[in-house]
C-alpha cells in the first residue's frame, strides 16, 4: 500500500488549471522533494492532498484511505509566511496543538502531553524557548517550532511546504537530520523544496512539477538535465552537489 496515491488529479482556479491530470505514487519510508518553478502548483498539491482544496477531478488516498479518515496520521508543516506570528501564544502551546487530534479540543493537555511536547522541543533544539512568545522568535526558530508541532503527532505521513525556506545553515542541517530520522523509522515525507543543489543529498525521490507531472521517482533516475529543462522551460541545467 502506498503512503500517498494520487490519480488523475486536476485542480483549477476560476476554470484555469493549476494542476492538470497528476498521477503520483509515494511508497512508505520515502523522503520526496516536490520541485518546480514558481506557479507550478507545488503548494496546491500539498493542500489538495490535505483536503484543503477541492479538486476539479481525480482521487487522492493516504495510506489507502481518504484524508478525513486518516487525518490523525498526517502531519503538516505550512509555509512560514502563511502563519500569523503575532498571535499571542507560547512555543509550548503551539506544539501542544499538534496533540489536539488525539485528545480533542475540549480536554486540556495534561502532564503527559506536556512531557511529550517538551521531548519534541528537545529534538529540534528549542527546549529553552518553551515559554517564549512565538513572535519573539527568529525565522529559523519559528520553523523549528512548527516542525515540532508536526512531530509530536507521531504521524505516519508528513507534508511540508518549504520547511527550509529562510532558515540558517545550522537550522537547515538540524531539520534535514530530523527528516532522515523520520525516514529511518518508516515515516513518509513530502516536502516542497527550492534548492536544486541539495536535492540529491537530501532526498531519496523527487517529483518534478510544472502544472503537469514532468517526472517522479528516485533522484538518481529522475533528477536529470533533460527533465529539469522540461520542468523549467529550458532555462536551467542540473546543478551538481558541491563536493
Amino acid at each position: 500500500m502506498n503512503a500517498v496515491e494520487v490519480r488523475d488529479l486536476t485542480v483549477a482556479y476560476r476554470e484555469s488549471p493549476v494542476l492538470w491530470d497528476i498521477d503520483l505514487d509515494v511508497a512508505p519510508g520515502v523522503l520526496m522533494a516536490i520541485v518546480g518553478p514558481n506557479g507550478a502548483g507545488k503548494t496546491t498539491l500539498i493542500k489538495a492532498i490535505l483536503g484543503l482544496m477541492k479538486p476539479a477531478a481525480g482521487q487522492i488516498r493516504i495510506l489507502g484511505k481518504p484524508y478525513r479518515r486518516v487525518a490523525s496520521l498526517v502531519g503538516y508543516v505550512p509555509q512560514r509566511g502563511t502563519v500569523d506570528w503575532d498571535f499571542p501564544t507560547s512555543v509550548l502551546d503551539v506544539v501542544l496543538m499538534g496533540l489536539y487530534g488525539r485528545i480533542g479540543w475540549v480536554r486540556r493537555p495534561g502532564r503527559n502531553e506536556r512531557r511529550e511536547a517538551m521531548e519534541v522541543l528537545e529534538k529540534v533544539g528549542m527546549t529553552g524557548f518553551a515559554h517564549r512568545q512565538i513572535r519573539q522568535l527568529s525565522g529559523g526558530q519559528q520553523q523549528r517550532v512548527f516542525l515540532a508541532r508536526a512531530l509530536v503527532q507521531d504521524a505516519r505521513v508528513y507534508l511540508m511546504d518549504e520547511p527550509l525556506q529562510g532558515v540558517d545553515a545550522t537550522t537547515e542541517r538540524a531539520i534535514i537530520d530530523i527528516l532522515h530520522s523520520l525516514r529511518s523509522s518508516g515515516k513518509t515525507v513530502l516536502a516542497v523544496h527550492h534548492d536544486l543543489q541539495t536535492v540529491s543529498s537530501y532526498f531519496d525521490e523527487v517529483l518534478l512539477l510544472n502544472v503537469r507531472r514532468i517526472a517522479s521517482g528516485p533522484v538518481s533516475k529522475v533528477f536529470t538535465d533533460t527533465n529539469l529543462r522540461l520542468t523549467y522551460g529550458g532555462r536551467i541545467a542540473i546543478i551538481k552537489d558541491a563536493p
